[in-house]
């Protein structure tokens, strides 16, 4: 009875995952309200664009709609990589609502514990989007969203690459590798236990990808190659074997990319 229940669980939660994550890329691919979709915005620059992007006014309306870009963009890349913290989190509801020990489902429990990552990434789409509007404004972001300055393109990938080296990194990583040791010593009863639990495992994933996230600046912010390329590479870093060597060497990589952008700027 009680594997039929977690099975139960399991499929609703499954399910309302693959929908959600489909339905962010679906608005990303259409353009998430901007005028041209992300086929047209990832085209190479040398090829001549049909239609041009004029360059924004930013408006509380527009600036919102980035906003929203940033966290559904967030959401499409962070939460497939999160889905197994969530479904082990469901598991051990359904086990507690067998034993009487939680509300009569665990479906909402999740749900809040999954309020907890948006309110993470909602935090840093505040201050990306902050970011892009200063970009733009100072001329260093083009109207296809990418980086107008060599220097600056270094500098994104050369700080990417040292942030992948440094402690800090290695400690959200791991956390983010070990869901379970995280619940068993992070484990907090109720509703308001599963927000802070989901806040504070969405603030070691951001730590772990925030400045992954930061190279959408260099390859363009609605470029699909580099979302779809990133969102792979977090895949890797937090699910594979071999994700912590991966994001070590990914650093080495970005440094040398950087450093060789730095001399040809020279």
């Amino acid at each position: 009875m009680l594997e039929q229940v977690i099975e139960r669980d399991r499929i609703v939660l499954v399910a309302g995952l693959v929908l959600v994550i489909a339905m962010s890329w679906v608005w990303l691919l259409l353009g998430a309200g901007m005028d041209m979709n992300a086929f047209q915005m990832s085209e190479s620059p040398d090829k001549p664009m049909k239609m041009a992007m004029q360059p924004a006014a930013w408006t509380p309306g527009y600036a919102a709609l980035m906003f929203s870009m940033w966290w559904v963009m967030m959401i499409a890349m962070m939460l497939p990589s999160a889905a197994p913290m969530l479904l082990l989190f469901a598991r051990i509801n359904s086990k507690n609502k067998a034993k009487g020990a939680a509300a009569k489902t665990p479906v909402a429990p999740t749900g809040v514990f999954a309020a907890g990552y948006l309110i993470a990434w909602g935090g840093f789409s505040l201050v990306a989007t902050g970011l892009q509007w200063g970009l733009e404004r100072s001329g260093l972001l083009s109207n296809m969203l990418s980086t107008t300055n060599a220097w600056l393109g270094a500098g994104i990938l050369i700080a990417a690459g040292l942030w992948q080296l440094t402690p800090i990194k290695a400690v959200c990583l791991r956390y983010c590798r070990s869901p379970l040791g995280f619940l068993m010593s992070q484990w907090r009863p109720g509703w308001g236990g599963a927000m802070r639990m989901g806040l504070r495992h969405g603030l070691f994933c951001l730590g772990c990808c925030w400045f992954l996230m930061a190279l959408l600046f260099f390859g363009g912010v609605m470029n699909l190659y580099w979302i779809a390329g990133l969102a792979v590479f977090v895949l890797i870093e937090k699910l594979a074997p071999f994700g912590e060597k991966f994001g070590r060497a990914s650093g080495v990589g970005l440094l040398l990319w950087g450093g060789w952008l730095a001399i040809q700027a020279l």
